[in-house]
């Protein structure tokens, strides 16, 4: 096994195989069985460290979500089925998977920041960037990522928070929870127009937040070149300009060409080009201190795949070279969105405003 300091932590809990929405909703156990199953091979049995789920503290909780809501989620345990959205429901078991969910992230945030192991994934369910402070939306009933950046900072006592998310839905409920805190960047790269209706160029964030929501909404089609250079020419630049104290990440697989909900071609090799230019921001930024949790992807054998080439980066098995995928960038799809991001950020934050 790894040394603990340089090893990566994995949530990995059972009880998130418990939260059902019904038959062929595509936001299944499934998802987390073939990533368990993965874990599982002689490949990489042994070479992760196991960071447990518990429930997140009412406190943390209660940063984000409205009391009234976290008491309706609640209210959900021991009915079989409750619908809280036009797709997205709750089963017996959905709020001990949720918080578990949530408080796990958390732990994985602690142990990184602690510096007893380098980098963490939570792999975990139900995902969490539709969810808002009073509402679940998009399979999401607690906004995982939102609720470990505000423990990172109230009860770990970190200022400034990256959060970057490429998730193909925009994460609405993140950029909400946050639009108006300078003291936590968001990042989203999301297919647009496209479910939620939210991530425009012009959302920036709302007075002091103005500048800290960083929306990047991509045609259907973008690939790995396209998202390497967007991270390279925008994410890379205005990240190391923040310089965050820590680097969370909304992991979503459905960007990958098979996803049935989406229309992008964001390969292995694409996911790998992103982790490690994160990796690379945070070693320059927060002593390596990265924590991605997994949100949507709905094609078993390209979430599996993808998951996996993102280990191979954390773990160092493989160390992609980002600047060899972004040469293969269709400048046509990467250039109108450098400059509309950079017409709508410069002032902010000028590392991202010179013509390439």
């Amino acid at each position: 096994m790894n040394h603990p300091m340089t090893a990566t932590g994995i949530v990995r809990e059972e009880r998130f195989l418990d939260h059902e929405m019904g038959a062929f909703h595509p936001e299944s156990p499934e998802r987390l069985r073939v990533l368990y199953d993965l874990l599982d091979t002689p490949n990489w049995r042994g070479g992760w460290v196991p960071i447990p789920a518990r429930p997140a503290e009412p406190d943390h909780l209660l940063a984000v979500h409205d009391p009234g809501y976290l008491d309706r989620l609640s209210g959900t345990q021991g009915r079989s089925h409750t619908f809280l959205d036009p797709d997205t429901s709750a089963c017996s078991a959905s709020w001990d998977a949720a918080v578990s969910a949530a408080g796990g992230l958390c732990n994985a945030v602690s142990e990184v920041c602690a510096r007893r192991i380098r980098n963490a994934f939570a792999l975990v369910r139900p995902p969490g960037h539709h969810a808002e402070s009073a509402r679940a939306k998009g399979f999401c009933l607690v906004n995982n990522i939102a609720v470990a950046a505000r423990y990172a900072q109230t009860t770990l006592g970190l200022s400034r928070i990256l959060i970057v998310d490429w998730d193909l839905h925009h994460g609405n409920g993140t950029q909400h929870t946050f639009e108006e805190d300078p003291s936590v960047l968001y990042i989203s790269a999301h297919q647009y127009p496209y479910y939620p209706g939210t991530g425009a160029f012009e959302e920036t964030g709302v007075g002091e937040g103005r500048g800290y929501t960083m929306n990047i909404p991509l045609r259907a089609g973008c690939g790995d070149g396209e998202y390497a250079a967007l991270f390279e020419e925008i994410i890379r630049p205005a990240a190391q300009s923040y310089r965050p104290d820590l680097v969370l990440v909304s992991a979503g697989m459905d960007i990958h060409p098979s996803d049935p909900l989406g229309g992008m071609g964001v390969t292995p090799r694409g996911f790998a080009a992103m982790t490690r230019n994160l990796m690379e921001i945070a070693e320059t930024s927060c002593e390596g201190k990265l924590v991605l949790t997994l949100e949507g992807g709905y094609n078993l054998g390209g979430l599996r795949d993808s998951v996996g080439a993102i280990l191979n980066e954390l773990t160092e098995r493989s160390r992609t070279d980002p600047g060899s995928v972004s040469v293969g960038a269709r400048r046509r799809l990467v250039d109108p969105v450098v400059r509309k991001v950079r017409e709508m950020h410069a002032g902010t934050w000028p590392a991202i405003g010179h013509t390439p």
